[in-house]
């Protein structure tokens, strides 16, 4: 079964759920697609045996064979080209990859070169195959890097992906194929706005879901409100407790060091499962 882990907004606890989801399947690959702050990877602490470079397609240019034509620059919908003191002028970040300049180049001076934009690390840690996305610093987007790591095959019975977070682009490459989708939402103002951002989206896309309140108390009951409007299923309220931040911060898997919270998230896995049959 495929899961992607969501949250409206960063810092709700998205990698927390995830990661401990991936930990209490019995075989599970584990995906970080949060490509620009990769974190799961300190909780799980793989031994890295694959690593994979990512690479998009990008203009090239041959000055000698342009007949000044412009054609390349007319094509280009995002601006990534202009023709300045008889030359074309290439911005490689604005580029989409779609290959329009070289299709309709007339003389050949237009190609496309390869650009490495970041990697794929992959190893394992106990019963978690770990696939950490990560995007190199200055890139524009992440997309290219998230298509890659959830479209190869995993030989396990649980993918548990760790989206990105919020409600871009990034976030429906990461969820286009699952079964089910996990919203983490904090039970702040602040974190259901967000979340109704992303609950819209997920709407779209027209796949099952249940929601986790991470750091639940009972002074705010927004999204238990919302859950019953919207008829969303509450799959657990995991409490506010100092001692879950500590042991985060030390990245140590809180499934693994506690039995409780081992079959707190156990449960959740259950009951997804349970909801699909």
């Amino acid at each position: 079964m495929k899961i992607a882990v969501l949250s409206g907004k960063g810092g709700t606890g998205k990698t927390f759920v995830s990661t401990n989801l991936a930990y209490v399947s019995k075989e599970s690959t584990y995906l970080d697609c949060d490509v620009e702050e990769p974190n799961g990877r300190i909780f799980f602490k793989p031994i890295i045996d694959e690593v994979k470079e990512v690479k998009v397609k990008v203009p090239s240019y041959n000055q000698e064979q342009c007949d000044g034509c412009r054609k390349c620059v007319d094509i280009c919908h995002f601006n990534a080209l202009a023709f300045a003191k008889n030359k074309v002028v290439i911005f490689e970040e604005l580029c989409h990859s779609c290959g329009g300049c070289s299709l309709v180049c007339p003389t050949g001076a237009m190609t496309e070169k390869d650009k490495i934009i970041g990697k794929i690390e992959y190893g394992n840690s106990e019963n978690v195959r770990v696939g950490t996305g990560l995007l190199n610093i200055g890139e524009i987007t992440g997309v290219p890097v998230i298509n890659e790591i959830v479209e190869a095959n995993y030989n396990t019975n649980d993918i548990i992906i760790d989206s990105p977070p919020g409600s871009s682009c990034s976030v429906m490459e990461a969820i286009k194929d699952v079964d089910y989708c996990v919203f983490v939402v904090e039970p702040t103002v602040f974190g259901i706005h967000n979340f109704k951002l992303v609950y819209e989206l997920v709407k779209i896309f027209n796949k099952n879901s249940g929601i986790v309140i991470n750091k639940h108390n009972d002074s705010n009951r927004l999204v238990e409100e919302f859950a019953k409007e919207n008829n969303v299923t509450i799959l657990k309220k995991i409490p506010f407790n100092k001692k879950i931040g500590l042991i985060n911060s030390k990245g140590i898997l809180i499934a693994k060091e506690n039995k409780e919270y081992y079959k707190l998230f156990k449960d959740i896995l259950d009951q997804i499962k349970e909801g699909e049959k």
